[in-house]
């Protein structure tokens, strides 16, 4: 790869993540092209030359975003195939998930924009709900695979329901019981 293909691949890569965090934060109307690129350091010329559109920016940003927590989980020296149940929910049902959306779950800071998103970003998102979905089951007690499943379904729409709900509350207290409760649930399904 010549020294230009490089760059304008550090560029893409910087662009993307950029916007991975600034939609979880802002949601995906809550931030322009723009803003995006004003805060990636780059043009708004420069956008066309790595996007053909906003709506492959939104599908590429939340696709780095399901990628986001194993990466770091990596770079902190975690084999996340080798996280229990409890483990994962010990992380996720966090205040600090709560407290920076920015590196968080899309699914908890965007669900319901993206379910008023694209076809190209609502498939993106459907592939990682089926990756969760198959991953936590493989950490659950369960008479069968059909069980499991369920539980893991069950399990992660609480955690990610749970974080939204603790950002929403103005109460501390509440924040914190919300929490808790959902990663003692977990626990108690983990094998």
């Amino acid at each position: 790869m010549g020294r230009t293909q490089l760059e304008k691949q550090k560029t893409h890569e910087k662009i993307v993540e950029t916007a991975s965090r600034r939609l979880r934060e802002a949601g995906l109307d809550g931030i322009g092209v723009a803003d995006l690129m004003k805060e990636a350091g780059l043009t708004v010329g420069g956008f066309y030359k790595h996007f053909a559109s906003r709506d492959d920016l939104v599908a590429e940003a939340i696709h780095s975003a399901f990628d986001s927590w194993g990466r770091k989980l990596e770079t902190e020296g975690i084999n996340p195939a080798e996280m229990t149940a409890a483990d994962i929910a010990e992380r996720y049902v966090s205040t600090y998930h709560r407290d920076n959306p920015g590196e968080g779950c899309p699914f908890a800071a965007l669900t319901s924009d993206i379910s008023r998103s694209g076809e190209k970003a609502r498939a993106i998102a459907t592939d990682g709900l089926r990756r969760n979905f198959a991953g936590l089951a493989s950490r659950v007690a369960g008479a069968d695979e059909g069980e499991r499943r369920r539980k893991a379904i069950m399990a992660f729409a609480m955690m990610a329901g749970g974080v939204g709900l603790a950002r929403i509350s103005s109460d501390e207290a509440l924040s914190a019981e919300i929490l808790e409760t959902i990663r003692d649930f977990v626990a108690a399904i983990d094998k």
